[in-house]
């Protein structure tokens, strides 16, 4: 018998009750209760976005997680946790996902306040929060800013029609307003399925920009919006209003991976010989219009912008470095430190994805192809292994290759359980998601862009994305680094529009030295930074001009 003065518990009263209150219930164990109205009110005062249109799309995202939770309220195992297949079915959707994506943008008709319907984005009433999200951008990219500034007063794309396929994010938006500013006429679409922002595509909209473009949309409907963008005219100059004259075709192209230029070449024939001028920034993009110069198909100049020092340094390299570990904690809230991770590729993607892992405690090992760039990772200490033979001891993935199928169903078949797979490279089939599509593996949606895929025999694994950009995706890029990288852009496509017709062949050109130093220069004044001059004497001693360029075109920093 245990006495009640042990115990600190009164005795019963007369009607068989405690005369005390009964004892806290533990959180864990309580049913999960719909918020009050004033939770609301706290809860959006926090989000900084207590009016407006998001404000309301909070609301309703509020409304629909206290229907859920009244009628799962109750929905509690013995040991107190919500069911798994409530709260994290891949089928289920989730409270962070607008409820537009049930619709396919392009059955709804919208049109902006100037009555203007010349796009498809997921939801025009994001116009408002997303041309906030242009305006926080624009504020770190001063240096793009301060060019616009320069180049607009000279109108230098005047009469410039401009195929744009490029990420739609708050950071690119910057930069197409800088194309307009400038006197150019564009139109729009994503060059890759997921890493759109709906809110910013829905501001370009809203200004009138021709934008074909939304998040997570199916590979149908990225070709269907790079054929809108191609198809569709740009406005007449009003020389003449008839249909498909040339004056309403584009006559340059701003392309992220080649695959609006190959949709124009191979579907737009005339559209494509109309072209005056190709600037290119990804590496799959620019082998691919190496291989059409090789074959005389080229109509017009290439500017390879992804091989000029700025940008590769800048886009791949630091970009990288900034937000791949970013990526992978904000998805899976994992420890870093210490795991065993595996970098498939040493381009400047690699090297900035290795030097991010190694710097934070990690164990890295590099897989590479090309000997030169192996023995760049072994001189940074890093082993150069085979994936095959370290696969099954992986904590983490990263591909950064720009290839296809470097990691197969082969290679994920032998991960351990709980590895987390990511790819950094441009092209989204580096990890052979398509095979993982199959009755005898389970996929569940943890949260957004995080995915478990469960075997039969209880293992999983991690994938980020399905296989898209984790960057992109999972974290964010700092807009400074896209500033480098789009104030080169604009430099190139008024470099190939406003140069005489004899400077340049239907052939691909590296950036001009003298513009890659100018880039350099207008981002140090962000840094207060101070460059020596060269006197009259050491110009002369290294026959080099006092105001650049300072290196030979094809110097290697």
């Amino acid at each position: 018998v245990v006495s009640t003065q042990s115990t600190g518990i009164a005795p019963d009263n007369d009607n068989g009750e405690s005369s005390e209150p009964p004892p806290a219930v533990p959180k864990s164990l309580r049913a999960a209760q719909p918020p009050t109205p004033q939770d609301q009110g706290r809860h959006l005062q926090r989000l900084g976005h207590s009016d407006g249109v998001k404000a309301s799309y909070r609301r309703e995202k509020w409304r629909s997680r206290s229907m859920s939770m009244s009628s799962n309220g109750n929905d509690v195992s013995s040991s107190g946790s919500v069911s798994s297949r409530s709260s994290f079915s891949s089928d289920s959707g989730s409270s962070d996902e607008d409820e537009d994506t049930k619709f396919d943008p392009r059955e709804r008709e919208q049109k902006n306040s100037a009555g203007q319907s010349d796009f498809c984005v997921r939801n025009i009433k994001l116009a408002t929060f997303g041309r906030r999200e242009i305006e926080i951008a624009q504020e770190e990219m001063s240096a793009l800013t301060l060019l616009r500034t320069k180049v607009s007063t000279e109108r230098s794309l005047d009469g410039a029609r401009i195929l744009v396929c490029t990420h739609i994010t708050a950071q690119s938006a910057v930069l197409m307003e800088t194309l307009l500013a400038c006197g150019a006429k564009i139109r729009v679409c994503s060059c890759n399925i997921h890493s759109t922002q709906n809110e910013v595509a829905a501001a370009l909209a809203e200004s009138g920009v021709s934008i074909y473009a939304w998040k997570n949309m199916t590979e149908k409907a990225f070709w269907w919006c790079i054929d809108q963008c191609v198809a569709g005219d740009f406005p007449s100059d009003g020389v003449t209003e008839e249909k498909d004259n040339k004056n309403t075709w584009a006559n340059m192209i701003l392309d992220d991976g080649g695959d609006l230029t190959h949709h124009l070449y191979k579907n737009y024939p005339d559209k494509f010989n109309n072209i005056g001028g190709i600037v290119e920034e990804n590496i799959a993009g620019i082998h691919r219009l190496y291989q059409m110069s090789r074959q005389g198909k080229l109509p017009a100049p290439v500017m390879n912008v992804n091989d000029s020092v700025t940008k590769t340094k800048f886009d791949n390299y630091y970009a990288s470095r900034e937000s791949v570990t970013d990526a992978i904690k904000r998805s899976t809230d994992c420890m870093i430190s210490g795991k065993l991770v595996v970098i498939l590729g040493y381009g400047e993607v690699g090297k900035g994805c290795a030097a991010a892992f190694q710097g934070i405690g990690c164990i890295v090992m590099v897989t590479e192809v090309d000997p030169i760039c192996a023995i760049q990772a072994a001189m940074e200490g890093f082993r150069i292994v085979r994936l095959e033979d370290v696969v099954h001891h992986a904590d983490i993935v990263v591909t950064c290759t720009g290839n296809k199928n470097v990691v197969t169903r082969e290679h994920m078949n032998k991960l351990k359980k709980g590895c987390i797979l990511a790819n950094m490279g441009h092209s989204s089939v580096e990890i052979d998601v398509s095979s993982l599509a199959t009755n005898e593996l389970r996929w569940e949606r943890i949260r957004s862009q995080v995915h478990h895929i469960h075997w039969p025999d209880g293992k999983y694994i991690v994938l980020l994305a399905k296989g898209g950009l984790a960057n992109h995706n999972c974290s964010s890029i700092p807009s400074f680094v896209i500033s480098v990288t789009a104030t080169t852009q604009a430099l190139a496509l008024v470099e190939l529009y406003k140069a005489p017709p004899t400077r340049y062949k239907a052939d691909v050109y590296l950036l001009p030295k003298k513009m890659d130093e100018y880039v350099a220069q207008l981002h140090l004044t962000v840094f207060n930074a101070h460059l020596t001059e060269l006197t009259r004497e050491q110009a002369a001693f290294l026959n080099i001009s006092r105001t650049g360029p300072f290196k030979s075109q094809h110097y290697k920093y």
